[in-house]
């Protein structure tokens, strides 16, 4: 029998594997359609408040869009949202919707740098302050950069979606997190007419609790540095006759703010409630918001519902360990989602 030599294939030929061909690892492309997820579904969300409420722009928060013409701007944002949506559901896109999704995600990306250099720019020039000095676009344009690394590769055969879920979830507790750190702790004071201060706890002989003796001495610092002319003290009933209002302006005028210059709301019992019933009589003014650095964020969303534009002043805290109060932090995760919500539904 003729034997019929059999060629081998060299073990020294290289084999050449074009990466754009090879399916990115399940659970790493499941992380970054979570994080599409997350994004594209709070930037409709924020269409959504705006279109109920005129002027009320959520999407602020992540992608300021300002310097284009509002239709231009929303129909932006359209696109945006539903592309990482659409992604997130149906990841084998056609070349147009490919192409698409690439153009969003680099006009996207090109604003948030945008953005962080011009955040970067306010802190190295003094014109604001902050303990925390990141910018919350940085880490946005991040997501958007992991984002792109998972489109640039088909997806693979099974999605992994207790990956996907658990990435979208640590996405929406991390971005009020990082509202409370990169905003919250950010000193956007400059001069103004007013300053509003969020009551606490007032005791029942009148002694002021930590949290709301700091937001007294630091709103009666602008007073007396002349950043402001008039203080609004806000309130509710104390724990004994003394009102919160009351023992508020008491200590105010002790650190030598005049009592002239002071207004009280004695119905201020929430954040939406002094919102509420100070809102109003701002028309034309500009407006500063003190109180603890955790509590700033959902008074900014609060008042932009409101039509109105206020600078927040974080309370310095005399005692270091209520500089990092966990227990509170964590407190505004819930509640910036009620309060966004609110602006949808309610």
């Amino acid at each position: 029998m003729p034997a019929f030599p059999i060629q081998l294939p060299s073990l020294s030929s290289p084999v050449t594997v074009n990466p754009a061909t090879v399916s990115s690892p399940p659970g790493r492309h499941a992380a970054a359609r979570g994080i599409a997820l997350f994004l594209g579904g709070f930037t409709l969300l924020g269409l959504a408040a705006e279109l109920r409420t005129p002027g009320f722009d959520p999407n602020l928060w992540w992608l300021d869009l300002r310097a284009l013409p509002v239709p231009v701007a929303m129909a932006c944002r359209v696109l945006l949202g539903a592309l990482l949506m659409l992604w997130t559901v149906r990841p084998q896109a056609g070349p147009i919707r490919r192409a698409l999704t690439w153009i969003a995600l680099g006009g996207g990306l090109l604003v948030l740098v945008v953005n962080t250099v011009t955040v970067l720019a306010l802190f190295g020039s003094g014109r604001v302050g902050s303990d925390f000095p990141v910018p919350a676009s940085a880490v946005f344009a991040v997501s958007l950069v992991v984002v792109g690394i998972g489109l640039r590769r088909p997806a693979p055969a099974k999605t992994n979606g207790p990956v996907l879920a658990v990435a979208a979830l640590v996405c929406a507790l991390v971005f009020p997190l990082l509202q409370v750190f990169c905003f919250g702790r950010t000193d956007y004071r400059r001069p103004a007419d007013v300053a509003v201060v969020f009551g606490a706890r007032v005791y029942a002989d009148g002694r002021l609790s930590d949290a709301v003796a700091d937001r007294v001495a630091t709103a009666a610092e602008l007073v007396r540095q002349g950043w402001v002319r008039e203080l609004v003290m806000s309130g509710g009933p104390g724990d004994g006759a003394i009102h919160e209002t009351a023992a508020m302006k008491a200590a105010a005028v002790r650190a030598g703010v005049p009592p002239s210059s002071i207004r009280c709301d004695e119905a201020g019992l929430s954040t939406a409630a002094t919102v509420r019933n100070t809102a109003a009589g701002f028309s034309g003014q500009r407006v500063l918001a003190v109180s603890e650095y955790y509590h700033l964020p959902r008074i900014k969303l609060a008042y932009a519902r409101a039509g109105v534009e206020v600078f927040t002043v974080p309370a310095e805290a005399r005692d270091w360990r209520r500089a990092w109060d966990l227990r509170s932090v964590l407190r505004e995760v819930p509640a910036f989602w009620v309060y966004l919500a609110r602006a949808v539904v309610a």
